[in-house]
């Protein structure tokens, strides 16, 4: 069907619905059912067996495997199963992992899923994209992403940009007309609004005439399903850590080999034991832990309200050391009310908060009724007309749709009994010119009943007052002289003082005939009606994250289109302007070069009256003094200064689908307070990916120390192999994993940002790695000599031992781990599931020594209740010896 060559009545026949009322909930269902979700197919998913088998694929997993079969055809059936066992345990274990991350990951894509408004039965409501079906009506403005494609019905100076269609990056001007040709290609069909393309200017409403792989981005969906899965900065630093650690376990495993066979060992013994220490020594398992440590700290995220589309992201939170945040929604309430208006130089108070339209209108002390005043009325109605704000009472409560800007002046004007529903018996719009943030005003073209025609403007009250030649004052027209501005500029920063925010009001009579061609002819010569101010106030809870976030080492700069004087009053509320902090408006920003910017950025903490344009300036100002910077926004015009920052941060409720596609995170409830709370998790989840790397490689160079000095010391073997891959499997992987899930330290956010440069063992973590994995193969192999000088004739019982003390070590260890400081800092049972894991970990282990069926296949035996002293003293020596030694130095000082 060629619908762009149909008149939009036509289109509204042939697919069945009603423009003014939309599509019924029944036959919504109906269409679904016939047609399907509104969604691109998505690529195959791998198929579970096969990811199963791919868990197999490791080099020494192979090796071992086939260790085992010649095992197993020398005879030794039982050492062969057992070792087949721990590595299906250990393959079902990592399979399950990867399933977990594909799970997460389909959760975000889920969350993060568009939204559109449709009409429906008469109403129009927020829906997912994925449940549009042939013959919806919805309606778009800038910043939004068509989400199928459109048959245009109604365009406010719409334009949309098709780059991702046709490659031409110029936004295409949309018309509701219909198209006469042949061969028009998409780039042409300028009523038409296709999936995936992007509104750049003004609004419109379409009808859905295609949807999922029937729309023109269907037929190339190809290009969507090119997402490879993001590896981030850490994991491939973990990628090549790992590759440095197997060449040094090879070696070091190689040597154990060629020593034992040297000192007598049989070649077969030692190679499945140069085999199983091999498995445990390489941390294969590293990038998965790394994996799920971050797919876990995602979730954690979302429920507080923090959405990661970029996974990077999360290692670049910890790292932030400047948050630029928008005030409007993210430090304040979003609920703006307005609290008082100004006309010709008198005052009126409102009362009432929020969204309720009840409240009364006071001139001082005295009630004043708005139908009795012309210009107090005009000031109301104009406010009421010229908005696209509704409000729509669910229950007992008022819920906005809309700009909460818009949704103030919509309140202010039901408190004095009007209605949009009462001004369209009276008024007809003929013509909008959408708000734009590069003129800050938004105009329509109005007839009245009588066939009067007007301009009604409302904006920024210093680009209305420049636009204005004449003024209401004392309820008549009159020049607008120097005076007369200079008192308008004085209420302005009256109310400003106050931290209001100053709407601004005129208009403009029009010829009958009068034809108005662009915003420059709608916009001038006009007559100054007065101002609403309104206050938006601040979120109670920002003011502490604001606290909390310098005590972190972060600076916050409020970033805002507001006044200068609102912007300085709400900043010293919140406690972000020190007593010598710099504000500077956007007109000093555009006169900046940006040197100039470099040279005081530092002391800056409010821009004011800025562009989004100047964002990206203050972004790089901030980067080049070395900032990692986490920049918020929500408009279209903000999406080049969120990709520019470290962490772009978009709005999940008034942002565009733009900011949101350029941005690493997402606020669900457009809070500042959730920026802070994002960064606190950031940082823990890199503070546990180091402390499972540690635990994990102070484990693994103990396994590895305790057979290479038996070796040296030409004694027996102190752990046989299948206990070796035990220790891997058990007392290896389920702590580690507990590690991830540990509790951020209580001064996490009183510590300086981490640099990005920050190499994997800095902080003397490799230090603490090589001694403490040191000490573990030492206590270990002290227990094994032991016990094996004193009963030489009881090997098995010594390598039990030896196995005991290695274990309980590590889980000792373990502890430790969870702080950078000493295992005396943190509280031990905080982290139940680390508390659960060790202790699972020595059941595990009790049940491997004395339950007889598993002796024999373990080369195990029961342990006497006096060498359990010897087990525990020994094993407690790694951690407790040098955090006493830590201790003492630090009382010293």
């Amino acid at each position: 069907m060629k619908w762009y060559e149909l008149k939009s009545e036509d289109v509204e026949r042939h697919v069945n619905t009603d423009y003014d009322q939309g599509l019924t909930s029944k036959e919504v269902k109906s269409r679904i059912e016939k047609f399907g979700y509104n969604e691109l197919q998505e690529a195959e998913k791998p198929n579970m067996f096969l990811m199963f088998l791919e868990q197999f694929k490791d080099f020494m997993v192979l090796v071992l495997l086939a260790a085992t079969l010649v095992s197993g055809l020398l005879g030794e059936y039982i050492d062969a199963i057992a070792i087949i066992a721990i590595v299906i345990i250990n393959a079902f274990l990592g399979f399950f992992q990867e399933r977990k991350a594909e799970k997460s990951l389909q959760a975000l894509k889920e969350l993060s899923a568009p939204q559109v408004m449709a009409l429906r039965e008469g109403a129009w409501s927020k829906i997912p994209s994925k449940e549009l079906v042939i013959g919806d009506v919805i309606k778009f403005s800038s910043g939004d992403r068509i989400s199928a494609d459109l048959r245009v019905i109604n365009s406010n100076s719409l334009e949309i940009e098709e780059s991702a269609l046709t490659g031409e990056s110029v936004p295409v001007q949309k018309r509701v007309e219909p198209i006469s040709g042949t061969n028009i290609g998409l780039g042409d069909q300028e009523n038409m609004a296709f999936m995936g393309t992007l509104v750049t200017r003004g609004s419109g409403v379409g009808v859905v005439v295609a949807t999922g792989m029937k729309t023109a981005m269907g037929q190339i969906a190809d290009l969507l399903q090119s997402a490879e899965t993001m590896i981030t900065p850490l994991q491939r630093k973990l990628e090549q850590l790992g590759k440095i650690l197997i060449t040094v376990a090879l070696a070091l495993t190689f040597i154990v080999v060629v020593l034992g066979v040297m000192q007598g060992h049989d070649v077969y013994s030692m190679f499945l034991a140069g085999v199983s220490l091999a498995v445990a020594a390489i941390p294969e398992g590293l990038p998965a832990i790394v994996t799920v440590a971050l797919s876990l700290g995602v979730q954690r995220m979302i429920k507080n309200n923090a959405i990661v589309r970029k996974l990077p992201a999360v290692e670049t939170l910890g790292c932030a050391s400047v948050i630029c945040s928008d005030k409007t929604g993210t430090m304040t309430q979003n609920k703006m009310t307005v609290t008082h208006l100004w006309s010709g130089g008198t005052t009126w108070n409102v009362s009432g908060t929020g969204y309720e339209p009840s409240g009364r209108f006071y001139e001082g002390d005295k009630d004043v009724n708005p139908s009795e005043v012309k210009s107090l009325q005009q000031l109301l109605t104009f406010g009421l007309l010229c908005n696209n704000a509704e409000l729509k009472q669910k229950k007992s409560e008022f819920i906005l749709d809309g700009d909460p800007t818009e949704g103030a002046l919509v309140v202010s004007a039901m408190k004095a009994g009007m209605t949009r529903k009462l001004l369209e018996e009276q008024f007809i719009i003929e013509k909008e010119f959408p708000f734009d943030s590069s003129r800050k005003m938004m105009s329509i073209i109005v007839r009245d009943t009588n066939g009067k025609r007007f301009v009604v403007t409302k904006g920024a009250p210093d680009v209305l007052i420049q636009n204005s030649e004449s003024i209401l004052w004392d309820q008549k027209q009159q020049f607008l002289s120097t005076r007369l501005k200079d008192e308008v500029e004085g209420a302005i920063e009256d109310l400003g003082k106050q931290a209001l925010r100053t709407i601004a009001i005129a208009f403009k009579a029009l010829g009958p005939s009068q034809t108005v061609y662009s915003e420059a002819d709608a916009e001038s010569n006009l007559i100054f009606i007065g101002l609403q101010g309104m206050i938006d106030p601040p979120r109670p809870e920002v003011k502490q994250a604001v606290i909390e976030c310098r005590e972190a080492g972060i600076k916050t700069v409020m970033i805002t289109g507001d006044h200068i004087v609102t912007a300085k009053a709400i900043a010293k509320q919140l406690e972000i302007l020190p007593e010598n902090g710099k504000v500077i408006q956007g007109s000093e920003l555009s006169d900046m070069t940006d040197e100039e910017l470099e040279s005081i950025v530092e002391d800056v903490y409010v821009f004011a009256r800025v562009s989004p344009e100047h964002k990206l300036k203050i972004v790089r100002a901030l980067q080049k003094n070395g900032h990692i910077v986490a920049m918020t926004g929500d408009g279209v015009n903000d999406a080049p200064a969120i990709k520019a920052s470290d962490i772009g941060i978009a709005m999940g409720i008034t942002g565009t689908d733009v900011a949101k596609e350029a941005s690493s995170l997402v606020l669900l409830d457009d809070n500042f307070a959730t920026i802070k709370a994002a960064i606190k998790e950031g940082r823990n989840i890199y503070e546990n990916i180091r402390k499972f790397i540690r635990y994990l490689l102070a484990s693994n160079v103990g396994e590895i120390l305790v057979m290479l000095f038996a070796m040296l010391l030409a004694l027996p073997l102190p752990l046989v192999p299948i206990q070796i891959l035990w220790v891997n499997l058990v007392t290896d992987g389920l702590p580690a994993m507990a590690l991830g899930l540990d509790q951020a330290e209580s001064d996490v956010m009183k510590r300086a940002p981490r640099s990005p440069k920050e190499g994997v063992f800095a902080r003397k973590l490799g230090w603490k790695i090589i001694s403490r994995g040191f000490l573990i193969g030492i206590v270990t192999l002290a227990a094994f000599m032991i016990v094996y000088n004193r009963q030489p004739d009881e090997l098995m019982y010594a390598q039990t031992i030896a196995f005991a003390t290695l274990v309980m070590a590590q889980l000792i260890h373990v502890f430790d781990c969870r702080s950078e400081r000493s295992v005396f800092h943190r509280n031990p049972f905080e982290n139940k599931y680390l508390v659960f894991a060790v202790i699972s970990s020595i059941l595990l282990m009790l049940v491997v020594i004395y339950y007889p069926p598993l002796q024999p296949i373990f080369h195990t035996t029961a342990i006497a209740l006096r060498d359990w002293l010897l087990i525990l003293g020994l094993s407690a020596i790694p951690t407790f010896m040098l955090a006493g030694s830590l201790l003492t130095r630090k009382r010293s000082k």
